[in-house]
């Protein structure tokens, strides 16, 4: 997760390992304060935690008129997102099968977006395409949710 103040314009980089970053964050429980963040770039986290919680820290911590750039693994397939709270907290044998990865919580669904939107942000979207991919190094069809 990468986050740039208004006021000083500096970069604060967080990671809950704390493994050559600024801060160690928990992304459900963030240490700062209330407004304090313009800009939050948060890539391919919210599937390995508490979407809910963070995503209510992430809205906590942004200021008025800043905005949140999201990607999250999408399965378009799924109408709801998948949990099996069960599998999470199993062993990697069991998060691999039910979430293809081992340390994923959760697969999400198309109502991601409703779960963006019900905890207080405008919800846009950007997908790369073409040369639009290729200038920001993403994958085409790639969803950049816009958060604000």
């Amino acid at each position: 997760m990468r986050m740039a103040r208004e006021a000083a314009a500096a970069n604060v980089t967080a990671d809950l390992s704390g493994r050559a970053v600024d801060v160690a964050w928990n992304i459900e429980s963030i240490d700062a304060p209330d407004d304090s963040f313009y800009g939050l770039i948060c890539i391919h986290l919210l599937e390995h935690v508490d979407a809910r919680r963070a995503l209510s820290e992430m809205r906590r911590i942004l200021t008025p008129g800043g905005a949140a750039l999201v990607m999250v693994p999408l399965y378009e397939g799924l109408d709801q997102s998948y949990r099996n709270p069960e599998a999470a907290a199993g062993p990697d044998r069991d998060r691999w099968l039910h979430f293809h990865q081992h340390d994923h919580v959760q697969l999400l669904g198309r109502a991601v977006r409703d779960l963006l939107s019900a905890t207080g942000f405008e919800v846009g979207e950007f997908v790369a395409t073409g040369s639009a991919a290729a200038k920001h190094g993403l994958v085409p069809g790639e969803r950049v949710f816009v958060l604000r």
